[in-house]
């Protein structure tokens, strides 16, 4: 995203749209891709939801949330790109929030990586996980990227 400061993320998190909705697809790669054809698109809001359970100490990956919605809805799976939109625009709403914060920094993309979409990038996903006790690991040489240490043994279970 670009402009954040120029953005009301909070009225993007609750604009009335057209989701939720399932749609299904018919293009046989993604079918073959993503295990099935009823695919759910679900709205800001729902990710913002899902990411405020996440507990002090605790992480989330933005899969296991698509999963949650997916299963919820009676779908095979949700949309990715719109997901990790979706995120960002739950981050940066919180961001510009003084009440009502949504933990966003406990959300990761895939394997335990940090987002750097986030409000003030790694490093400030960074820090905020080393405060609750997670550990940080550089990973490459030339495209570095962060993820948190054994993620896994971190990992909060959506009810």
């Amino acid at each position: 995203m670009a402009k954040e400061d120029q953005k009301d993320f909070n009225a993007m998190l609750h604009r009335a749209t057209d989701m939720p909705r399932v749609q299904i697809i018919t293009d046989e790669p993604s079918i073959k891709k993503y295990g099935g054809e009823r695919m759910y698109f679900a709205p800001p809001i729902a990710y913002d939801e899902m990411m405020k359970t996440v507990p002090y100490g605790k992480v989330i990956t933005v899969g296991t949330i698509r999963e949650r919605l997916a299963k919820a809805n009676h779908a095979d799976f949700t949309d990715p790109i719109t997901a990790g939109i979706f995120v960002s625009i739950a981050a940066w709403a919180s961001h510009q929030r003084s009440a009502d914060e949504t933990p966003y920094w406990r959300t990761l993309k895939a394997h335990g990586e940090l987002n750097a979409k986030y409000p003030g990038g790694i490093e400030a996903q960074k820090e905020k996980l080393e405060a609750e006790g997670h550990t940080i690991i550089q990973k490459g040489r030339k495209n570095i990227k962060y993820f948190v240490k054994n993620y896994e043994a971190a990992l909060f279970e959506l009810k």
